[in-house]
């Protein structure tokens, strides 16, 4: 089902990016605000479009939801603004596996302008395991959670995102 499955769990795949490279696109010309660079709400449709290529990468995309009546639920979402993208801006964003258990992952996006390598924002999600016919909580099936397995030892590797965990405030 998931095309990337290796036998041996024990040890992480040498075919795993730490993060995963696994969606690119460019900004639209109707997501440009009056401000003349990407409006925030596109950011996070953005974002909306990786997470969608994550999951088919794990096997909880759109395939595995009509086949199985399993889907996935955002609980929470964080976005930081780093820097602007204009107009045609190429993106490209990386996706890291900071923990996941039987139903639940938690990953974070990281958008960078594809040409210039440069951070333009973050993304740190919370998503949970549905079983649509129920529409409550339900564990992941054991291919999926192998796979998040051998993700999650590729990306132990990664220094934790400065950026996951924040706490929105003004710090007097």
């Amino acid at each position: 089902m998931l095309g990337h499955m290796n036998n041996d769990s024990s040890a992480p795949r040498p075919d795993i990016d730490a993060p995963l490279s696994l969606h690119r696109e460019r900004v639209h010309p109707d997501w440009i605000d009056y401000n003349g660079h990407m409006n925030l709400a596109y950011y996070m449709l953005a974002f909306d479009h990786a997470t969608d290529t994550f999951f088919d990468y794990v096997g909880l995309g759109e395939t595995y939801m009509k086949a199985n009546a399993g889907s996935t639920f955002t609980l929470e979402a964080h976005i930081t603004y780093d820097r602007e993208l204009m107009v045609d801006a190429p993106m490209r964003i990386d996706t890291q596996l900071l923990a996941h258990d039987a139903k639940r992952l938690h990953y974070m996006h990281f958008m960078y302008h594809a040409e210039e390598n440069y951070l333009a924002s973050t993304n740190e999600l919370i998503s949970l395991h549905v079983d649509m016919e129920t529409r409550r909580s339900a564990p992941m099936p054991p291919e999926v959670l192998a796979e998040l397995d051998q993700i999650a030892s590729s990306h132990a590797t990664l220094p934790h995102p400065k950026q996951a965990g924040r706490v929105i405030s003004i710090v007097r």
